[in-house]
């Protein structure tokens, strides 16, 4: 979504601020004095930094651009680009806007992921619980204790043998992950991959459309070189598997062709969308087209993460319920073996 230190939530606030600030005519150094002193902790100390560098008389761009990943690049890229039009307060409103439609869509996403994540971690203690209570009870039992999903696991060690399996497993897939993307450096690959997967993609590739149209309309709307535009667009869109054809939309566009065959030269985009963009240009209205589109691809995306969610609840009873069947077949031949014994 956002790749900065700051916190979402405090960037909102910064936006508002400064919109409110300046649009009341406060200069940009008090307004900046105002924010290391009331403005969100996490962003104080570099509120504090750049007052007292346009203090000095440098430009907010300068400013900006001095704290480098502190700050979000689009947010440098159109607080500059509103700098210098004139029209820093309108720009900190539509970042503003921007922000807390990806902050809404962050809580929507925990919001529903919670539910599976909670069934998932709460079986595995169910199931740790089983193994440890089994073979405690299995104790008195001639034939020893009782292994209810097998490979041994009985008791209190056996309980702690399988969550410590599950941690493994888990921590083994971030692992994975990290390799790919960063040692191996094909996160673009990876990413694009997982576009391709049966409804974890469609639900990833309706988030990342709906950042791009976005964050299109915005730069369009505010003046920026269509190169540009489509230079943040691609990295707003927040997933490698698009900013990864970057170079190749980006010579497009260098080259003299329209917008739309730019966008053909990135696997990731739909034909849908595609076309959708030939329209506007035509008409002229792309940044209007591009809102509409960033309010459909949002409704996508809240459904199909529902869909996400719901298979993974599914995936969840799926994995309790085999556990759970195996537990229930050895503690019947276990009872059945008592009962040829008496």
């Amino acid at each position: 979504m956002l790749f900065f230190s700051s916190s979402i939530s405090g960037v909102v606030q910064w936006c508002r601020a400064l919109k409110h600030g300046l649009g009341a005519g406060l200069s940009l150094v008090r307004v900046f004095e105002l924010q290391a002193k009331k403005g969100p902790r996490a962003l104080r100390g570099v509120a504090e930094r750049i007052a007292e560098r346009l203090e000095k008389g440098d430009s907010l761009e300068d400013a900006f651009n001095r704290e480098g990943e502190r700050l979000p690049k689009l947010f440098r890229d159109l607080a500059s680009v509103g700098e210098r039009t004139g029209h820093l307060p309108e720009m900190f409103s539509e970042l503003a806007d921007y922000y807390e439609l990806q902050q809404s869509l962050g809580r929507e996403f925990r919001s529903q992921i919670t539910w599976p994540v909670f069934q998932f971690f709460g079986a595995v203690f169910i199931i740790a619980f089983l193994i440890w209570i089994l073979g405690e009870i299995g104790e008195s039992n001639p034939n020893g204790p009782v292994a209810p999903i097998g490979f041994g696991l009985t008791g209190l060690k056996g309980a702690i043998a399988f969550l410590a399996a599950v941690g493994t497993f888990l921590a083994s897939l971030v692992g994975v992950y990290l390799l790919i993307t960063r040692v191996m450096r094909q996160r673009a690959s990876f990413e694009a991959f997982l576009l391709r997967v049966p409804v974890l993609g469609p639900c990833a590739e309706a988030f990342a459309l709906g950042r791009f149209c976005l964050a299109l309309r915005m730069t369009l709307e505010t003046g920026m070189s269509t190169v540009d535009a489509l230079r943040e667009s691609l990295r707003a869109a927040g997933n490698a598997a698009f900013s990864a054809g970057e170079e190749k939309v980006l010579g497009f566009i260098k080259a003299g062709r329209e917008i739309n065959e730019a966008l053909q030269q990135c696997r990731a985009f739909p034909e849908e969308l595609i076309e959708i963009v030939a329209v506007a240009e035509v008409s002229g209205q792309i940044p209007e087209v591009m809102i509409r589109q960033a309010a459909h691809y949002r409704e996508e995306a809240s459904c199909r993460l529902k869909t996400l969610t719901k298979f993974t609840g599914y995936g969840v009873y799926a994995f309790v319920a085999l556990l759970m069947i195996v537990a229930i077949f050895k503690i019947a031949s276990l009872y059945l073996g008592i009962l040829n014994q008496v």
